[in-house]
């Protein structure tokens, strides 16, 4: 029960056609998902699994993607450890994590019960599934699940940022723990992989803390789970550590890199070895009038069509970052439709 063209994207496998899915594919862009908020409120679309079943459902169904994602969000985590959290439409929490109350969060191992809603949706995602569909999970990174815990990506500043003592004892005793617990989970409950999406990363401020960043999340998240966790950040900095891993001749590696739009997909595929590159057509790109839409996808396709074979091996196809709400219907099945009949 997997796609075919995904298992040889994570192994590496050379193939004509690249695997297609989009990160939050099942959103506010897609009538399907529209229609199911007129009824519910996203709480409930995520935490009730056979609607997170329903709507993770949807853009399989209407646009075919390869690869079918966990409904979820990646801020429960952090409503499992006790803040109170509400979408209005976008996350709001009650109070921020301090210095002065993160003794109040509660432990790792009465939080994880609180997130067993995501075993369910997967396990019944799974089943509704074409067997010839994959299915992955996803969590949010650390970095960014710490800066919205604790207000950093609101502009609350805590000097030394990552080397500050009390955001290192946050990652350290709640955030790391509590998200390996997660990772976990979706595995035993049929993701094939898990992607981390640390979309904040940029801004824990410089290559350095970024890589010792790097190192302790490859410790903590990835090696325990060999060659079933893949990370995308957005981010100005290199992906030095983990293409080293990747390349490495180690047994255990990422699973994966997701890329965005400012690099051609062709670099990153040939700085890489091992496991798949996802991405990276430009998100914005995808909301533009059907004729300007053409001609960026053209503009993005010609250089990739160059590569043989053996040079795309790897490469899922699919965007820069989440596709955005004003994106046309017909634009996403135009980018699915051509790609297949280019690469095939």
């Amino acid at each position: 029960m997997t796609n075919l063209l995904f298992r040889n994207a994570l192994n590496r496998i050379p193939q004509a056609t690249p695997p297609i899915w989009f990160m939050r594919q099942a959103g506010r862009y897609h009538s399907h998902y529209q229609a199911l908020k007129k009824n519910y409120t996203f709480e409930e679309l995520c935490k009730n699994p056979k609607l997170a079943a329903e709507t993770a459902l949807g853009p399989i169904n209407d646009f075919d993607f390869d690869v079918s994602i966990l409904f979820s969000d990646i801020l429960f985590p952090l409503e499992a450890l006790g803040m109170g959290l509400k979408y209005d439409p976008g996350p709001i929490f009650s109070k921020f994590i301090t210095p002065n109350n993160i003794k109040e969060l509660i432990s790792v191992d009465d939080a994880i019960k609180k997130l067993m809603f995501q075993s369910d949706a997967l396990k019944i995602t799974r089943e509704l599934l074409p067997k010839n569909k994959s299915l992955i999970g996803f969590i949010g990174g650390p970095w960014t699940v710490a800066s919205y815990g604790t207000g950093m990506n609101k502009g609350v500043d805590y000097q030394g940022g990552i080397k500050n003592k009390f955001i290192h004892e946050l990652l350290e005793k709640k955030i790391f723990p509590l998200l390996r617990k997660n990772i976990e989970l979706q595995i035993t409950s049929g993701a094939e992989i898990v992607m981390i999406f640390d979309t904040d990363a940029s801004r824990i401020g410089n290559s350095e803390d970024y890589k010792k960043y790097s190192k302790t999340l490859y410790k903590e998240l990835i090696l325990p789970y060999g060659n079933k966790v893949g990370y995308f950040a957005k981010h100005p900095f290199e992906y030095n550590y983990f293409i080293k891993k990747i390349n490495s001749d180690d047994e255990v590696s990422l699973s994966g890199i997701g890329v965005d739009h400012t690099k051609p997909i062709y670099e990153w595929l040939g700085k890489t070895k091992r496991g798949f590159v996802q991405g990276n057509f430009n998100q914005d790109d995808l909301t533009k009038s059907l004729d300007d839409f053409k001609f960026a996808l053209d503009s993005y396709i010609e250089p990739i069509t160059k590569l043989s074979i053996e040079e795309r091996a790897g490469w899922v196809c699919g965007l820069g970052h989440g596709i955005l709400k004003t994106t046309p219907e017909e634009n996403v099945k135009y980018f699915i439709k051509t790609i297949r009949e280019t690469f095939k």
